[in-house]
């Protein structure tokens, strides 16, 4: 069957709406699910009169299993039984504790948003930066009387603009500061010392003291030393538990100046962290201890330790920790903010969805008020209020924008006079405070908390349906108008007046749509949503549905549409569901290459090529079994320095066999450019061996080191791109590039990653081989200029294209190629925390398989005498198959496990697609002048 393969102008226009609409649509998810806390027009309610003059708010990066636990650091010579004695003591002899349970994303800024403003942020923050908010949020600082802050710039800065001006006082380190190869601890030592000078300061300053002095102040101390020394050293490092045993100490200095200065028992103090820590030094990568985060209260107002319940509030986490005598009272982290707002008397942040902890009364909370049970009454009370409050606003605001809206029933008994109103629920809670049931009070207040946060639930997912049903037209629709490039042009053209009734139909829905949304005051991104698929849809209705009407006349006739092809069909929806579940199951990867290296070329290759072609199959099953060990290993690798010079010495073997292999006829200048590839491999293996040896010892990375690794990995990735001309052979030139990146993966390396690269690259020239060998044996093999025949093949080359593309990707780690994402291997260049910096070296190194397979995708394209860009086309029909799967797996709620990696998955599936796209645009232009002269020979050896 001849397929109309577009013209390189059709094709690029194919490809740049495909990658507009693909990145349009990852908005789709955030959209979809996750919408903005911030709410404009709410009224503050007072939490109650108070109980401390002031709270001490400390937060770091911890674990709470390393805090807590005895003999944590077992694996630490000569480590002391308790990390934190000071801490312990608190939880043992004056204070509460438990564990402050975060959610996604689990980041710095999240956390303190989560803490101090009492609201989860969504993750289409990320999209914004985590730095500062655009919309400005209500906080415990914003509503204190006055806040002093110390620690980091990353931080502190965006709670002082989201305050009232001169409400909260600053005091940041320089950026520079955060050296990663220094010991961290001196950043918090630095806090403690910025604390101890403030109050000097206020023995010669009245206006500072009596600032100082003043009801209602917070002093927050942000301690980055331990998220920093976690990123270097990993938590379970010597270097971890001393960071730990400074915090404690600075815990006891922290609460002996606040005796010394104020002479008084009037202070309230939290120590808790933003977020956990991996065992691998990382805190966005869906591990557990991610979330699990210490809390201990003490002070003004807070309750002393209470013995365990029945039935015990620990559980095979906190058992080892041998605290299971006392009651371990477990919080949420947005539950911090109440609880602050609590203590010290002032307003709850307005936009705070955070629980008292002492509202359910069956359960004892963190308080320990003045007023007793009365107080926690009414305390509980003005929480429900700030919810509800939260609720009704945006209830109201939903109502007037949406049609035909239904509220949300359980809270439809608020309403008066047929609008909403909290009169009813609360003045039964308040008649039972006045009656002196407390109790049950505090029941019925618990309750309408419950209710109402399941209807703020209810009004953020309000849309979800509409948008999940617009989102899988789209995805439909796109994988219909992309199989327009491949499907054969109709016998008989669409007549004018069904296309003027396609087109017809297609607008008028867009505008219903337009006029939905233009009245729901809908964001702009659903303009876009909806208009995509009306226009794929109307496409494939006037060029694809003739084509489909054409073949099911001609059933009676063999074709492609037979019972063969739709067997066919059926293999590609198993394959790619199972790419879906390889996501999860990493060792699928590897179930691919042993079916790709074993059952294929039994099931499938012409007997010739066994006989005639034996070496062929040994190295085409020898490098795709070598490749499918790496999914198999573990995803938490160590600094290994023997595994790196192991890769560099690999990727120098695989170089000099490939070039020895394809010596004949290459010029001088060609052997001159490989052999100066191959010195700075060499090179590198020395300076990279030198700069890990520095940096275990604590030594700091040598300037002269940092300085020459920068400057053959800028020289030696863009050497191969100033050479490209020299190479005659497409082998030659894939080699040039694969010495040339071949620099980044032992620079950028912590472990075997420099030997994936190798087998995968391997694996890729093999199976240039294995296609071509496969191609010449079938008979009547069409020359490039006689056009492109579809064949069942090329669905079998587009997914093997599709698989190798993840591969790339998740071959030597899980979620989002971990691997990549170790910092220890960044150090070696940038050893300041630069997080752009950082982040561009580890997705530099994500991007350096891709050259190679984008260059070998394009020789292949060439060897089977395909035009450009024919079997991505192939695969571009396919792949959303993957991306609707992921999108409707994609949850907001449950584990940040979970969370994260339904995100990440849909994400990664959608760019991986436009990825796809731009790999086959490079190896079209990294292989041009050498696919031109190799198209040329071809032609002379036809003639």
């Amino acid at each position: 069957m001849t397929v109309l393969v577009s013209s390189h102008r059709n094709v690029f226009r194919l490809l740049t709406l495909g990658l507009v609409f693909h990145v349009v649509f990852i908005a789709s998810v955030f959209d979809c699910y996750f919408t903005s806390p911030v709410v404009h027009g709410m009224l503050p309610r007072r939490a109650g009169p108070g109980e401390a003059k002031r709270v001490v708010l400390i937060v770091d990066g911890l674990r709470a299993d390393l805090l807590f636990g005895v003999n944590a650091f077992s694996l630490v010579p000569s480590s002391p039984q308790i990390i934190a004695p000071y801490l312990r003591d608190i939880v043992q002899t004056r204070g509460a504790f438990g564990l402050s349970h975060t959610r996604v994303p689990t980041e710095s800024r999240p956390g303190h948003v989560a803490i101090i403003g009492g609201m989860y942020e969504d993750v289409s923050a990320v999209t914004k930066g985590w730095k500062t908010n655009p919309v400005h949020f209500d906080s415990v600082f914003n509503q204190s009387g006055h806040t002093f802050s110390f620690g980091s710039p990353d931080i502190l800065p965006m709670f002082a603009q989201g305050a009232t001006p001169g409400k909260v006082d600053a005091w940041s380190y320089d950026e520079e500061d955060e050296d990663f190869t220094k010991d961290a601890t001196a950043l918090d030592i630095w806090v403690i010392d910025q604390l101890r000078t403030l109050f000097q300061n206020a023995s010669s300053d009245a206006s500072l003291d009596s600032q100082l002095r003043a009801d209602k102040v917070v002093f927050f101390l942000h301690l980055l030393g331990l998220d920093t020394t976690g990123h270097s050293y990993r938590p379970h490092s010597k270097e971890y538990m001393n960071n730990i045993q400074v915090v404690d100490r600075i815990v006891q200095q922290t609460e002996e100046l606040f005796s010394d200065f104020y002479h008084d028992e009037e202070t309230s103090f939290i120590f808790t962290a933003d977020h956990g820590m991996s065992k691998i030094g990382n805190h966005g990568d869906g591990d557990p201890d991610n979330t699990r985060t210490p809390l201990i209260a003490w002070g003004r107002g807070v309750r002393g330790p209470l013995p365990d319940s029945i039935p015990s509030s620990h559980d095979d986490y906190s058992r080892p920790w041998q605290l299971d005598d006392l009651l371990r009272r477990d919080v949420e982290q947005a539950d911090l903010a109440p609880l602050m707002a609590a203590l010290l008397g002032i307003n709850y942040p307005v936009n705070s969805v955070g629980v008292l902890p002492d509202v359910d009364p069956t359960q004892p909370g963190y308080l320990l008020p003045r007023g007793g049970e009365s107080a926690l009454a009414h305390l509980a009370l003005a929480n429900a209020e700030s919810i509800l409050e939260h609720y009704l606003v945006k209830h109201e605001s939903k109502a007037a924008q949406t049609i035909l809206y239904k509220a949300f029933e359980p809270l439809e008994e608020l309403r008066q006079d047929g609008k909403p109103s909290r009169v009813a629920w609360v003045s039964k809670i308040e008649h039972l405070i006045n009656d002196g049931k407390w109790f049950e009070a505090r029941q019925e207040t618990a309750e309408l908390i419950k209710i109402t946060l399941q209807g703020l639930r209810y009004l953020e997912t309000y849309d979800r349906v509409l948008i999940r049903v617009i989102v899988m037209t789209a995805y439909l629709g796109w994988a219909a108008y992309a199989s327009l490039s491949i499907l054969p042009p109709p016998i008989s053209s669409v007549t004018a007046s069904q296309r003027a009734i396609v087109r017809i139909a297609a607008a008028g829905v867009l505008v219903i749509f337009w006029a939905l949304f233009a009245v729901q005051k809908a964001p702009w991104t659903f303009y876009l949503y909806v208009t995509f698929p009306c226009y794929f849809w109307q496409q494939f209705a006037l060029h694809g549905v003739p084509v489909f009407v054409q073949q099911f006349k001609l059933s009676s006739r063999p074709g492609p549409f037979t019972g063969r092809v739709l067997f066919h069909l059926v293999i590609v929806v198993v394959v790619l569901q199972c790419m879906v579940a390889a996501y999860t199951h990493r060792s699928l990867w590897s179930v691919g290459f042993l079916v790709m290296g074993t059952l294929w070329p039994y099931a499938s290759w012409p007997s010739d090529i066994w006989s005639q072609k034996p070496r062929l199959l040994l190295s085409w099953m020898s490098t795709c079994l070598a490749t499918g060990i790496f999914p198999l290993l573990s995803v938490d690798k160590k600094e290994n320095i023997y595994m790196i010079m192991c890769g560099g010495a690999t990727i120098l073997a695989v170089g000099a066999g490939c070039l020895r292999l394809a010596s004949n006829g290459v010029p001088k200048a060609v052997k001159l450019s490989e052999t100066i590839q191959v010195s700075f491999i060499l090179l590198t293996m020395a300076i990279t061996a030198s700069s890990v040896k520095s940096l275990q010892a604590k030594q700091g990375l040598p300037i002269i080191n940092q300085t020459l690794a920068w400057v053959i990995l800028v020289v030696s990735s863009i050497h191969p791109f100033i050479s490209k001309a020299q190479h005659r052979t497409p082998t030659s030139r894939i080699i040039s590039l694969f010495l040339g990146f071949g620099v980044c993966f032992i620079i950028l390396s912590i472990s075997v990653e420099g030997l994936f690269y190798a087998a995968f690259t391997c694996n890729l020239l093999v199976w240039i081989e294995v296609e071509g060998a496969i191609q010449s044996n079938r008979a009547g093999a069409a020359s490039q200029n006689q056009g492109y025949k579809f064949r069942t093949d090329d669905i079998r080359i587009a997914l093997f294209f599709l698989f190798f593309v993840q591969v790339a990707f998740f071959g030597t780690g899980n979620v989002a190629s971990i691997s990549s994402f170790y910092l220890e291997p960044v150090y070696r260049l940038v050893p300041i925390f630069n997080p752009f910096l950082m982040a561009a070296l580890l997705i530099f190194k994500i991007v350096a398989p891709y050259v190679i397979l984008s260059a070998v995708f394009a020789t292949l394209n060439a060897k089977l005498h395909l035009p450009p860009f024919s079997l991505f086309l192939v695969a571009l029909t396919l792949t959303d198959g993957m991306t609707m799967s992921f999108f409707l797996n994609v949850t907001d709620t449950g584990s940040w496990l979970e969370i994260g990696q339904s995100i990440s998955f849909f994400c990664i599936t959608s760019l991986l697609l436009v990825w796809s796209a731009g790999i086959c645009a490079a190896g079209e232009y990294l292989m041009v002048d050498t696919l031109s002269s190799r198209t040329s020979t071809d032609s002379r050896k036809l003639e």
